[in-house]
């Protein structure tokens, strides 16, 4: 089998073209590929696939093989590997995930795709819809026990479950230990990705993220655009930001008028390989 391997501001996926590959149990392959021990490496696995409905389709898999429903850091890769290996000329794609059909704009350069806009939806603040287990119309500051601690936490979904919590200094976290106890909290019946941000001040934020499924990763596009949006709405910040990450640095926006997110990041080539199913 054909791959490549492909990271957005860090967060890693191997990327397998279906046009002309068939991988069957795709579960089982993210799970023995994503081993950065035994296998090639990485966050998980994201299959490229033909759509009925848009110009390409995203199939997401974590680390530990669960399906994931979108992944900014990803579909931005996806944009430059289809564009990039001449599947297409357009610089504005939709790509077809499992949380709707995103439409990207595409900055090239030398004949390769470098950054991607992506417009990542609308947040969502109603417990029911993110899936949580919450009384209310929202789900803003309100506190959760972890580990022992109170944590006011403020659950946002952006085609995925989020609990973005801000603190003093990320930092300072022992996100091995806390990490865990977050995802699989009770009140989130699908698990839960959590941001840890910090407000550097207000047109800038940093955050460390534990995703479902694959643990602390070094980005995470989703994470980012629920960040901002927990910002605002607490008042913590512009809605326009700078977000710090470990792998680097995105661009997000919430259009208010339109009740829209829109990231801006890199998207980079690591290598192209062959694996052994």
């Amino acid at each position: 089998m054909k791959f490549t391997k492909m990271q957005g501001c860090g967060n890693d996926y191997i990327y397998v073209n279906c046009f002309a590959e068939n991988v069957e149990d795709r579960p089982a392959l993210a799970r023995k590929i994503s081993d950065r021990h035994f296998g090639i490496g990485g966050d998980g696995l994201i299959c490229i696939d033909r759509s009925d409905v848009a110009d390409f389709k995203m199939d997401m898999y974590n680390a530990d093989g669960s399906h994931g429903k979108m992944c900014g850091n990803g579909i931005r890769c996806v944009a430059k590997y289809v564009y990039d290996n001449g599947m297409t000329d357009k610089t504005e794609l939709t790509v077809e995930t499992g949380s709707g059909v995103k439409t990207l704009q595409l900055q090239v350069e030398d004949g390769k795709v470098s950054t991607v806009r992506v417009c990542m939806g609308s947040p969502e603040f109603r417990p029911a819809q993110i899936p949580m287990k919450a009384e209310g119309e929202n789900f803003i500051m309100r506190p959760i026990e972890v580990c022992g601690k109170r944590w006011d936490v403020t659950a946002v979904s952006m085609g995925n479950p989020h609990a973005v919590v801000f603190v003093d200094n990320v930092d300072w976290l022992n996100l091995e230990e806390i990490g865990p106890a977050f995802e699989n909290h009770p009140m989130f019946p699908e698990r839960v990705n959590t941001e840890f941000v910090q407000v550097v001040d207000e047109h800038t934020l940093k955050m460390r993220v534990w995703e479902r499924g694959s643990g602390e990763t070094l980005a995470c596009g989703t994470g980012s655009s629920a960040s901002l949006a927990a910002a605002v709405v607490c008042g913590k910040s512009a809605a326009r930001v700078k977000m710090l990450l470990r792998g680097g640095e995105l661009e997000i926006e919430w259009n208010r008028a339109e009740n829209l997110i829109y990231m801006t990041g890199p998207a980079v080539k690591v290598f192209d390989g062959t694996f052994d199913e």
